[in-house]
Parts: structure tokens; sequence; C-alpha cells
């Protein structure tokens, strides 16, 4: 892979991880050395869809490993998608685009957060996936956002 690919790639990669907001971290197991194991919530808005915020939420390994960023984080996380104040859809709204990305490892595992737009049933479907198959198949999470009326319009 070229230099010329590599460096915006992981340009855009921080770019959307940086719209990320840490609500919280829950410890799931207590480890005498290093940090703990946990779930992490964080929060994002759809870059172009203003009043669509997602959560997703993510397991991260701790130990020495994990304490210093070494670990690989497992692929197990959920995803919930919301308005959250009035819709305004773009005049021209792509069919699937990435709206989050985050590594979970530092061996190029990432969740990745997609937005499909299901125009029949004017519904925005975000659709989480991890860059790391397990058995043939990545593990992945749906959320739906139908358009719909915000406040006493």
């Amino acid at each position: 892979m070229s230099p010329k690919f590599i460096v915006p790639l992981a340009l855009a990669l921080l770019t959307n991880s940086a719209l990320a907001e840490r609500v919280g971290c829950v410890t799931t197991e207590w480890k005498l050395i290093g940090a703990n194991h946990k779930v992490c919530v964080e929060s994002f808005g759809d870059p172009k869809v203003a009043g669509v915020t997602c959560h997703v939420s993510q397991a991260r390994t701790g130990g020495v490993s994990g304490s210093f960023g070494l670990a690989e984080d497992p692929s197990q996380f959920s995803l919930a998608c919301r308005q959250t104040g009035p819709i305004t859809l773009p005049d021209k709204l792509p069919k699937e685009a990435s709206v989050f990305s985050e590594d979970t490892s530092v061996f190029f595992k990432a969740t990745r957060v997609t937005r499909l737009w299901d125009e029949a049933n004017r519904t925005l479907v975000y659709l989480a996936i991890s860059r790391k198959l397990i058995d043939g198949a990545p593990a992945n999470s749906i959320s739906t956002v139908p358009i719909m009326p915000w406040g006493a319009r």
C-alpha cells in the first residue's frame, strides 16, 4: 500500500474517532496487575445528518497489555442510534456512508459504523461491524432511525 493512500486513510479514521465522546466505562473483571477489563460507551453524532446520535459499547481488554494499548480488544460491541433532535437530511444522501471508525487493536482491527439509507421506508439504518472475521463472518450490530417529525411540528 502506498504512503499516499495510508496517510489519508489514517487521518479519516482519526477524524471519525475524534468525533466520539466517552460516556463512561464499567469494570467487568478486576485485574491485579494492569488495567481492569471493562465495557466502555461512546456517543457520536452522524456527521451528515443532524438530529441523530449513536451510542456504541465496546469491550476493552485490561491487564498489562491493555494498560500499554497493545491488547487486542474482543469483537464484542452493541449499537443504538436515536433521533435526538429535528432530523435534516442533506439534498443528496448516499445509499451508504461510513460515519464512525475506531481501532480496537494495533493490528488493523477496527469497529466501523456505516449509515445505510432505506429510502422506501424513510429510515436511516446504522450497521456496526468488526473488520476482524470470526468463523467466516464479522461481528455486527444494527440500529434504525425512522425519519419522523420532532416536537410540536
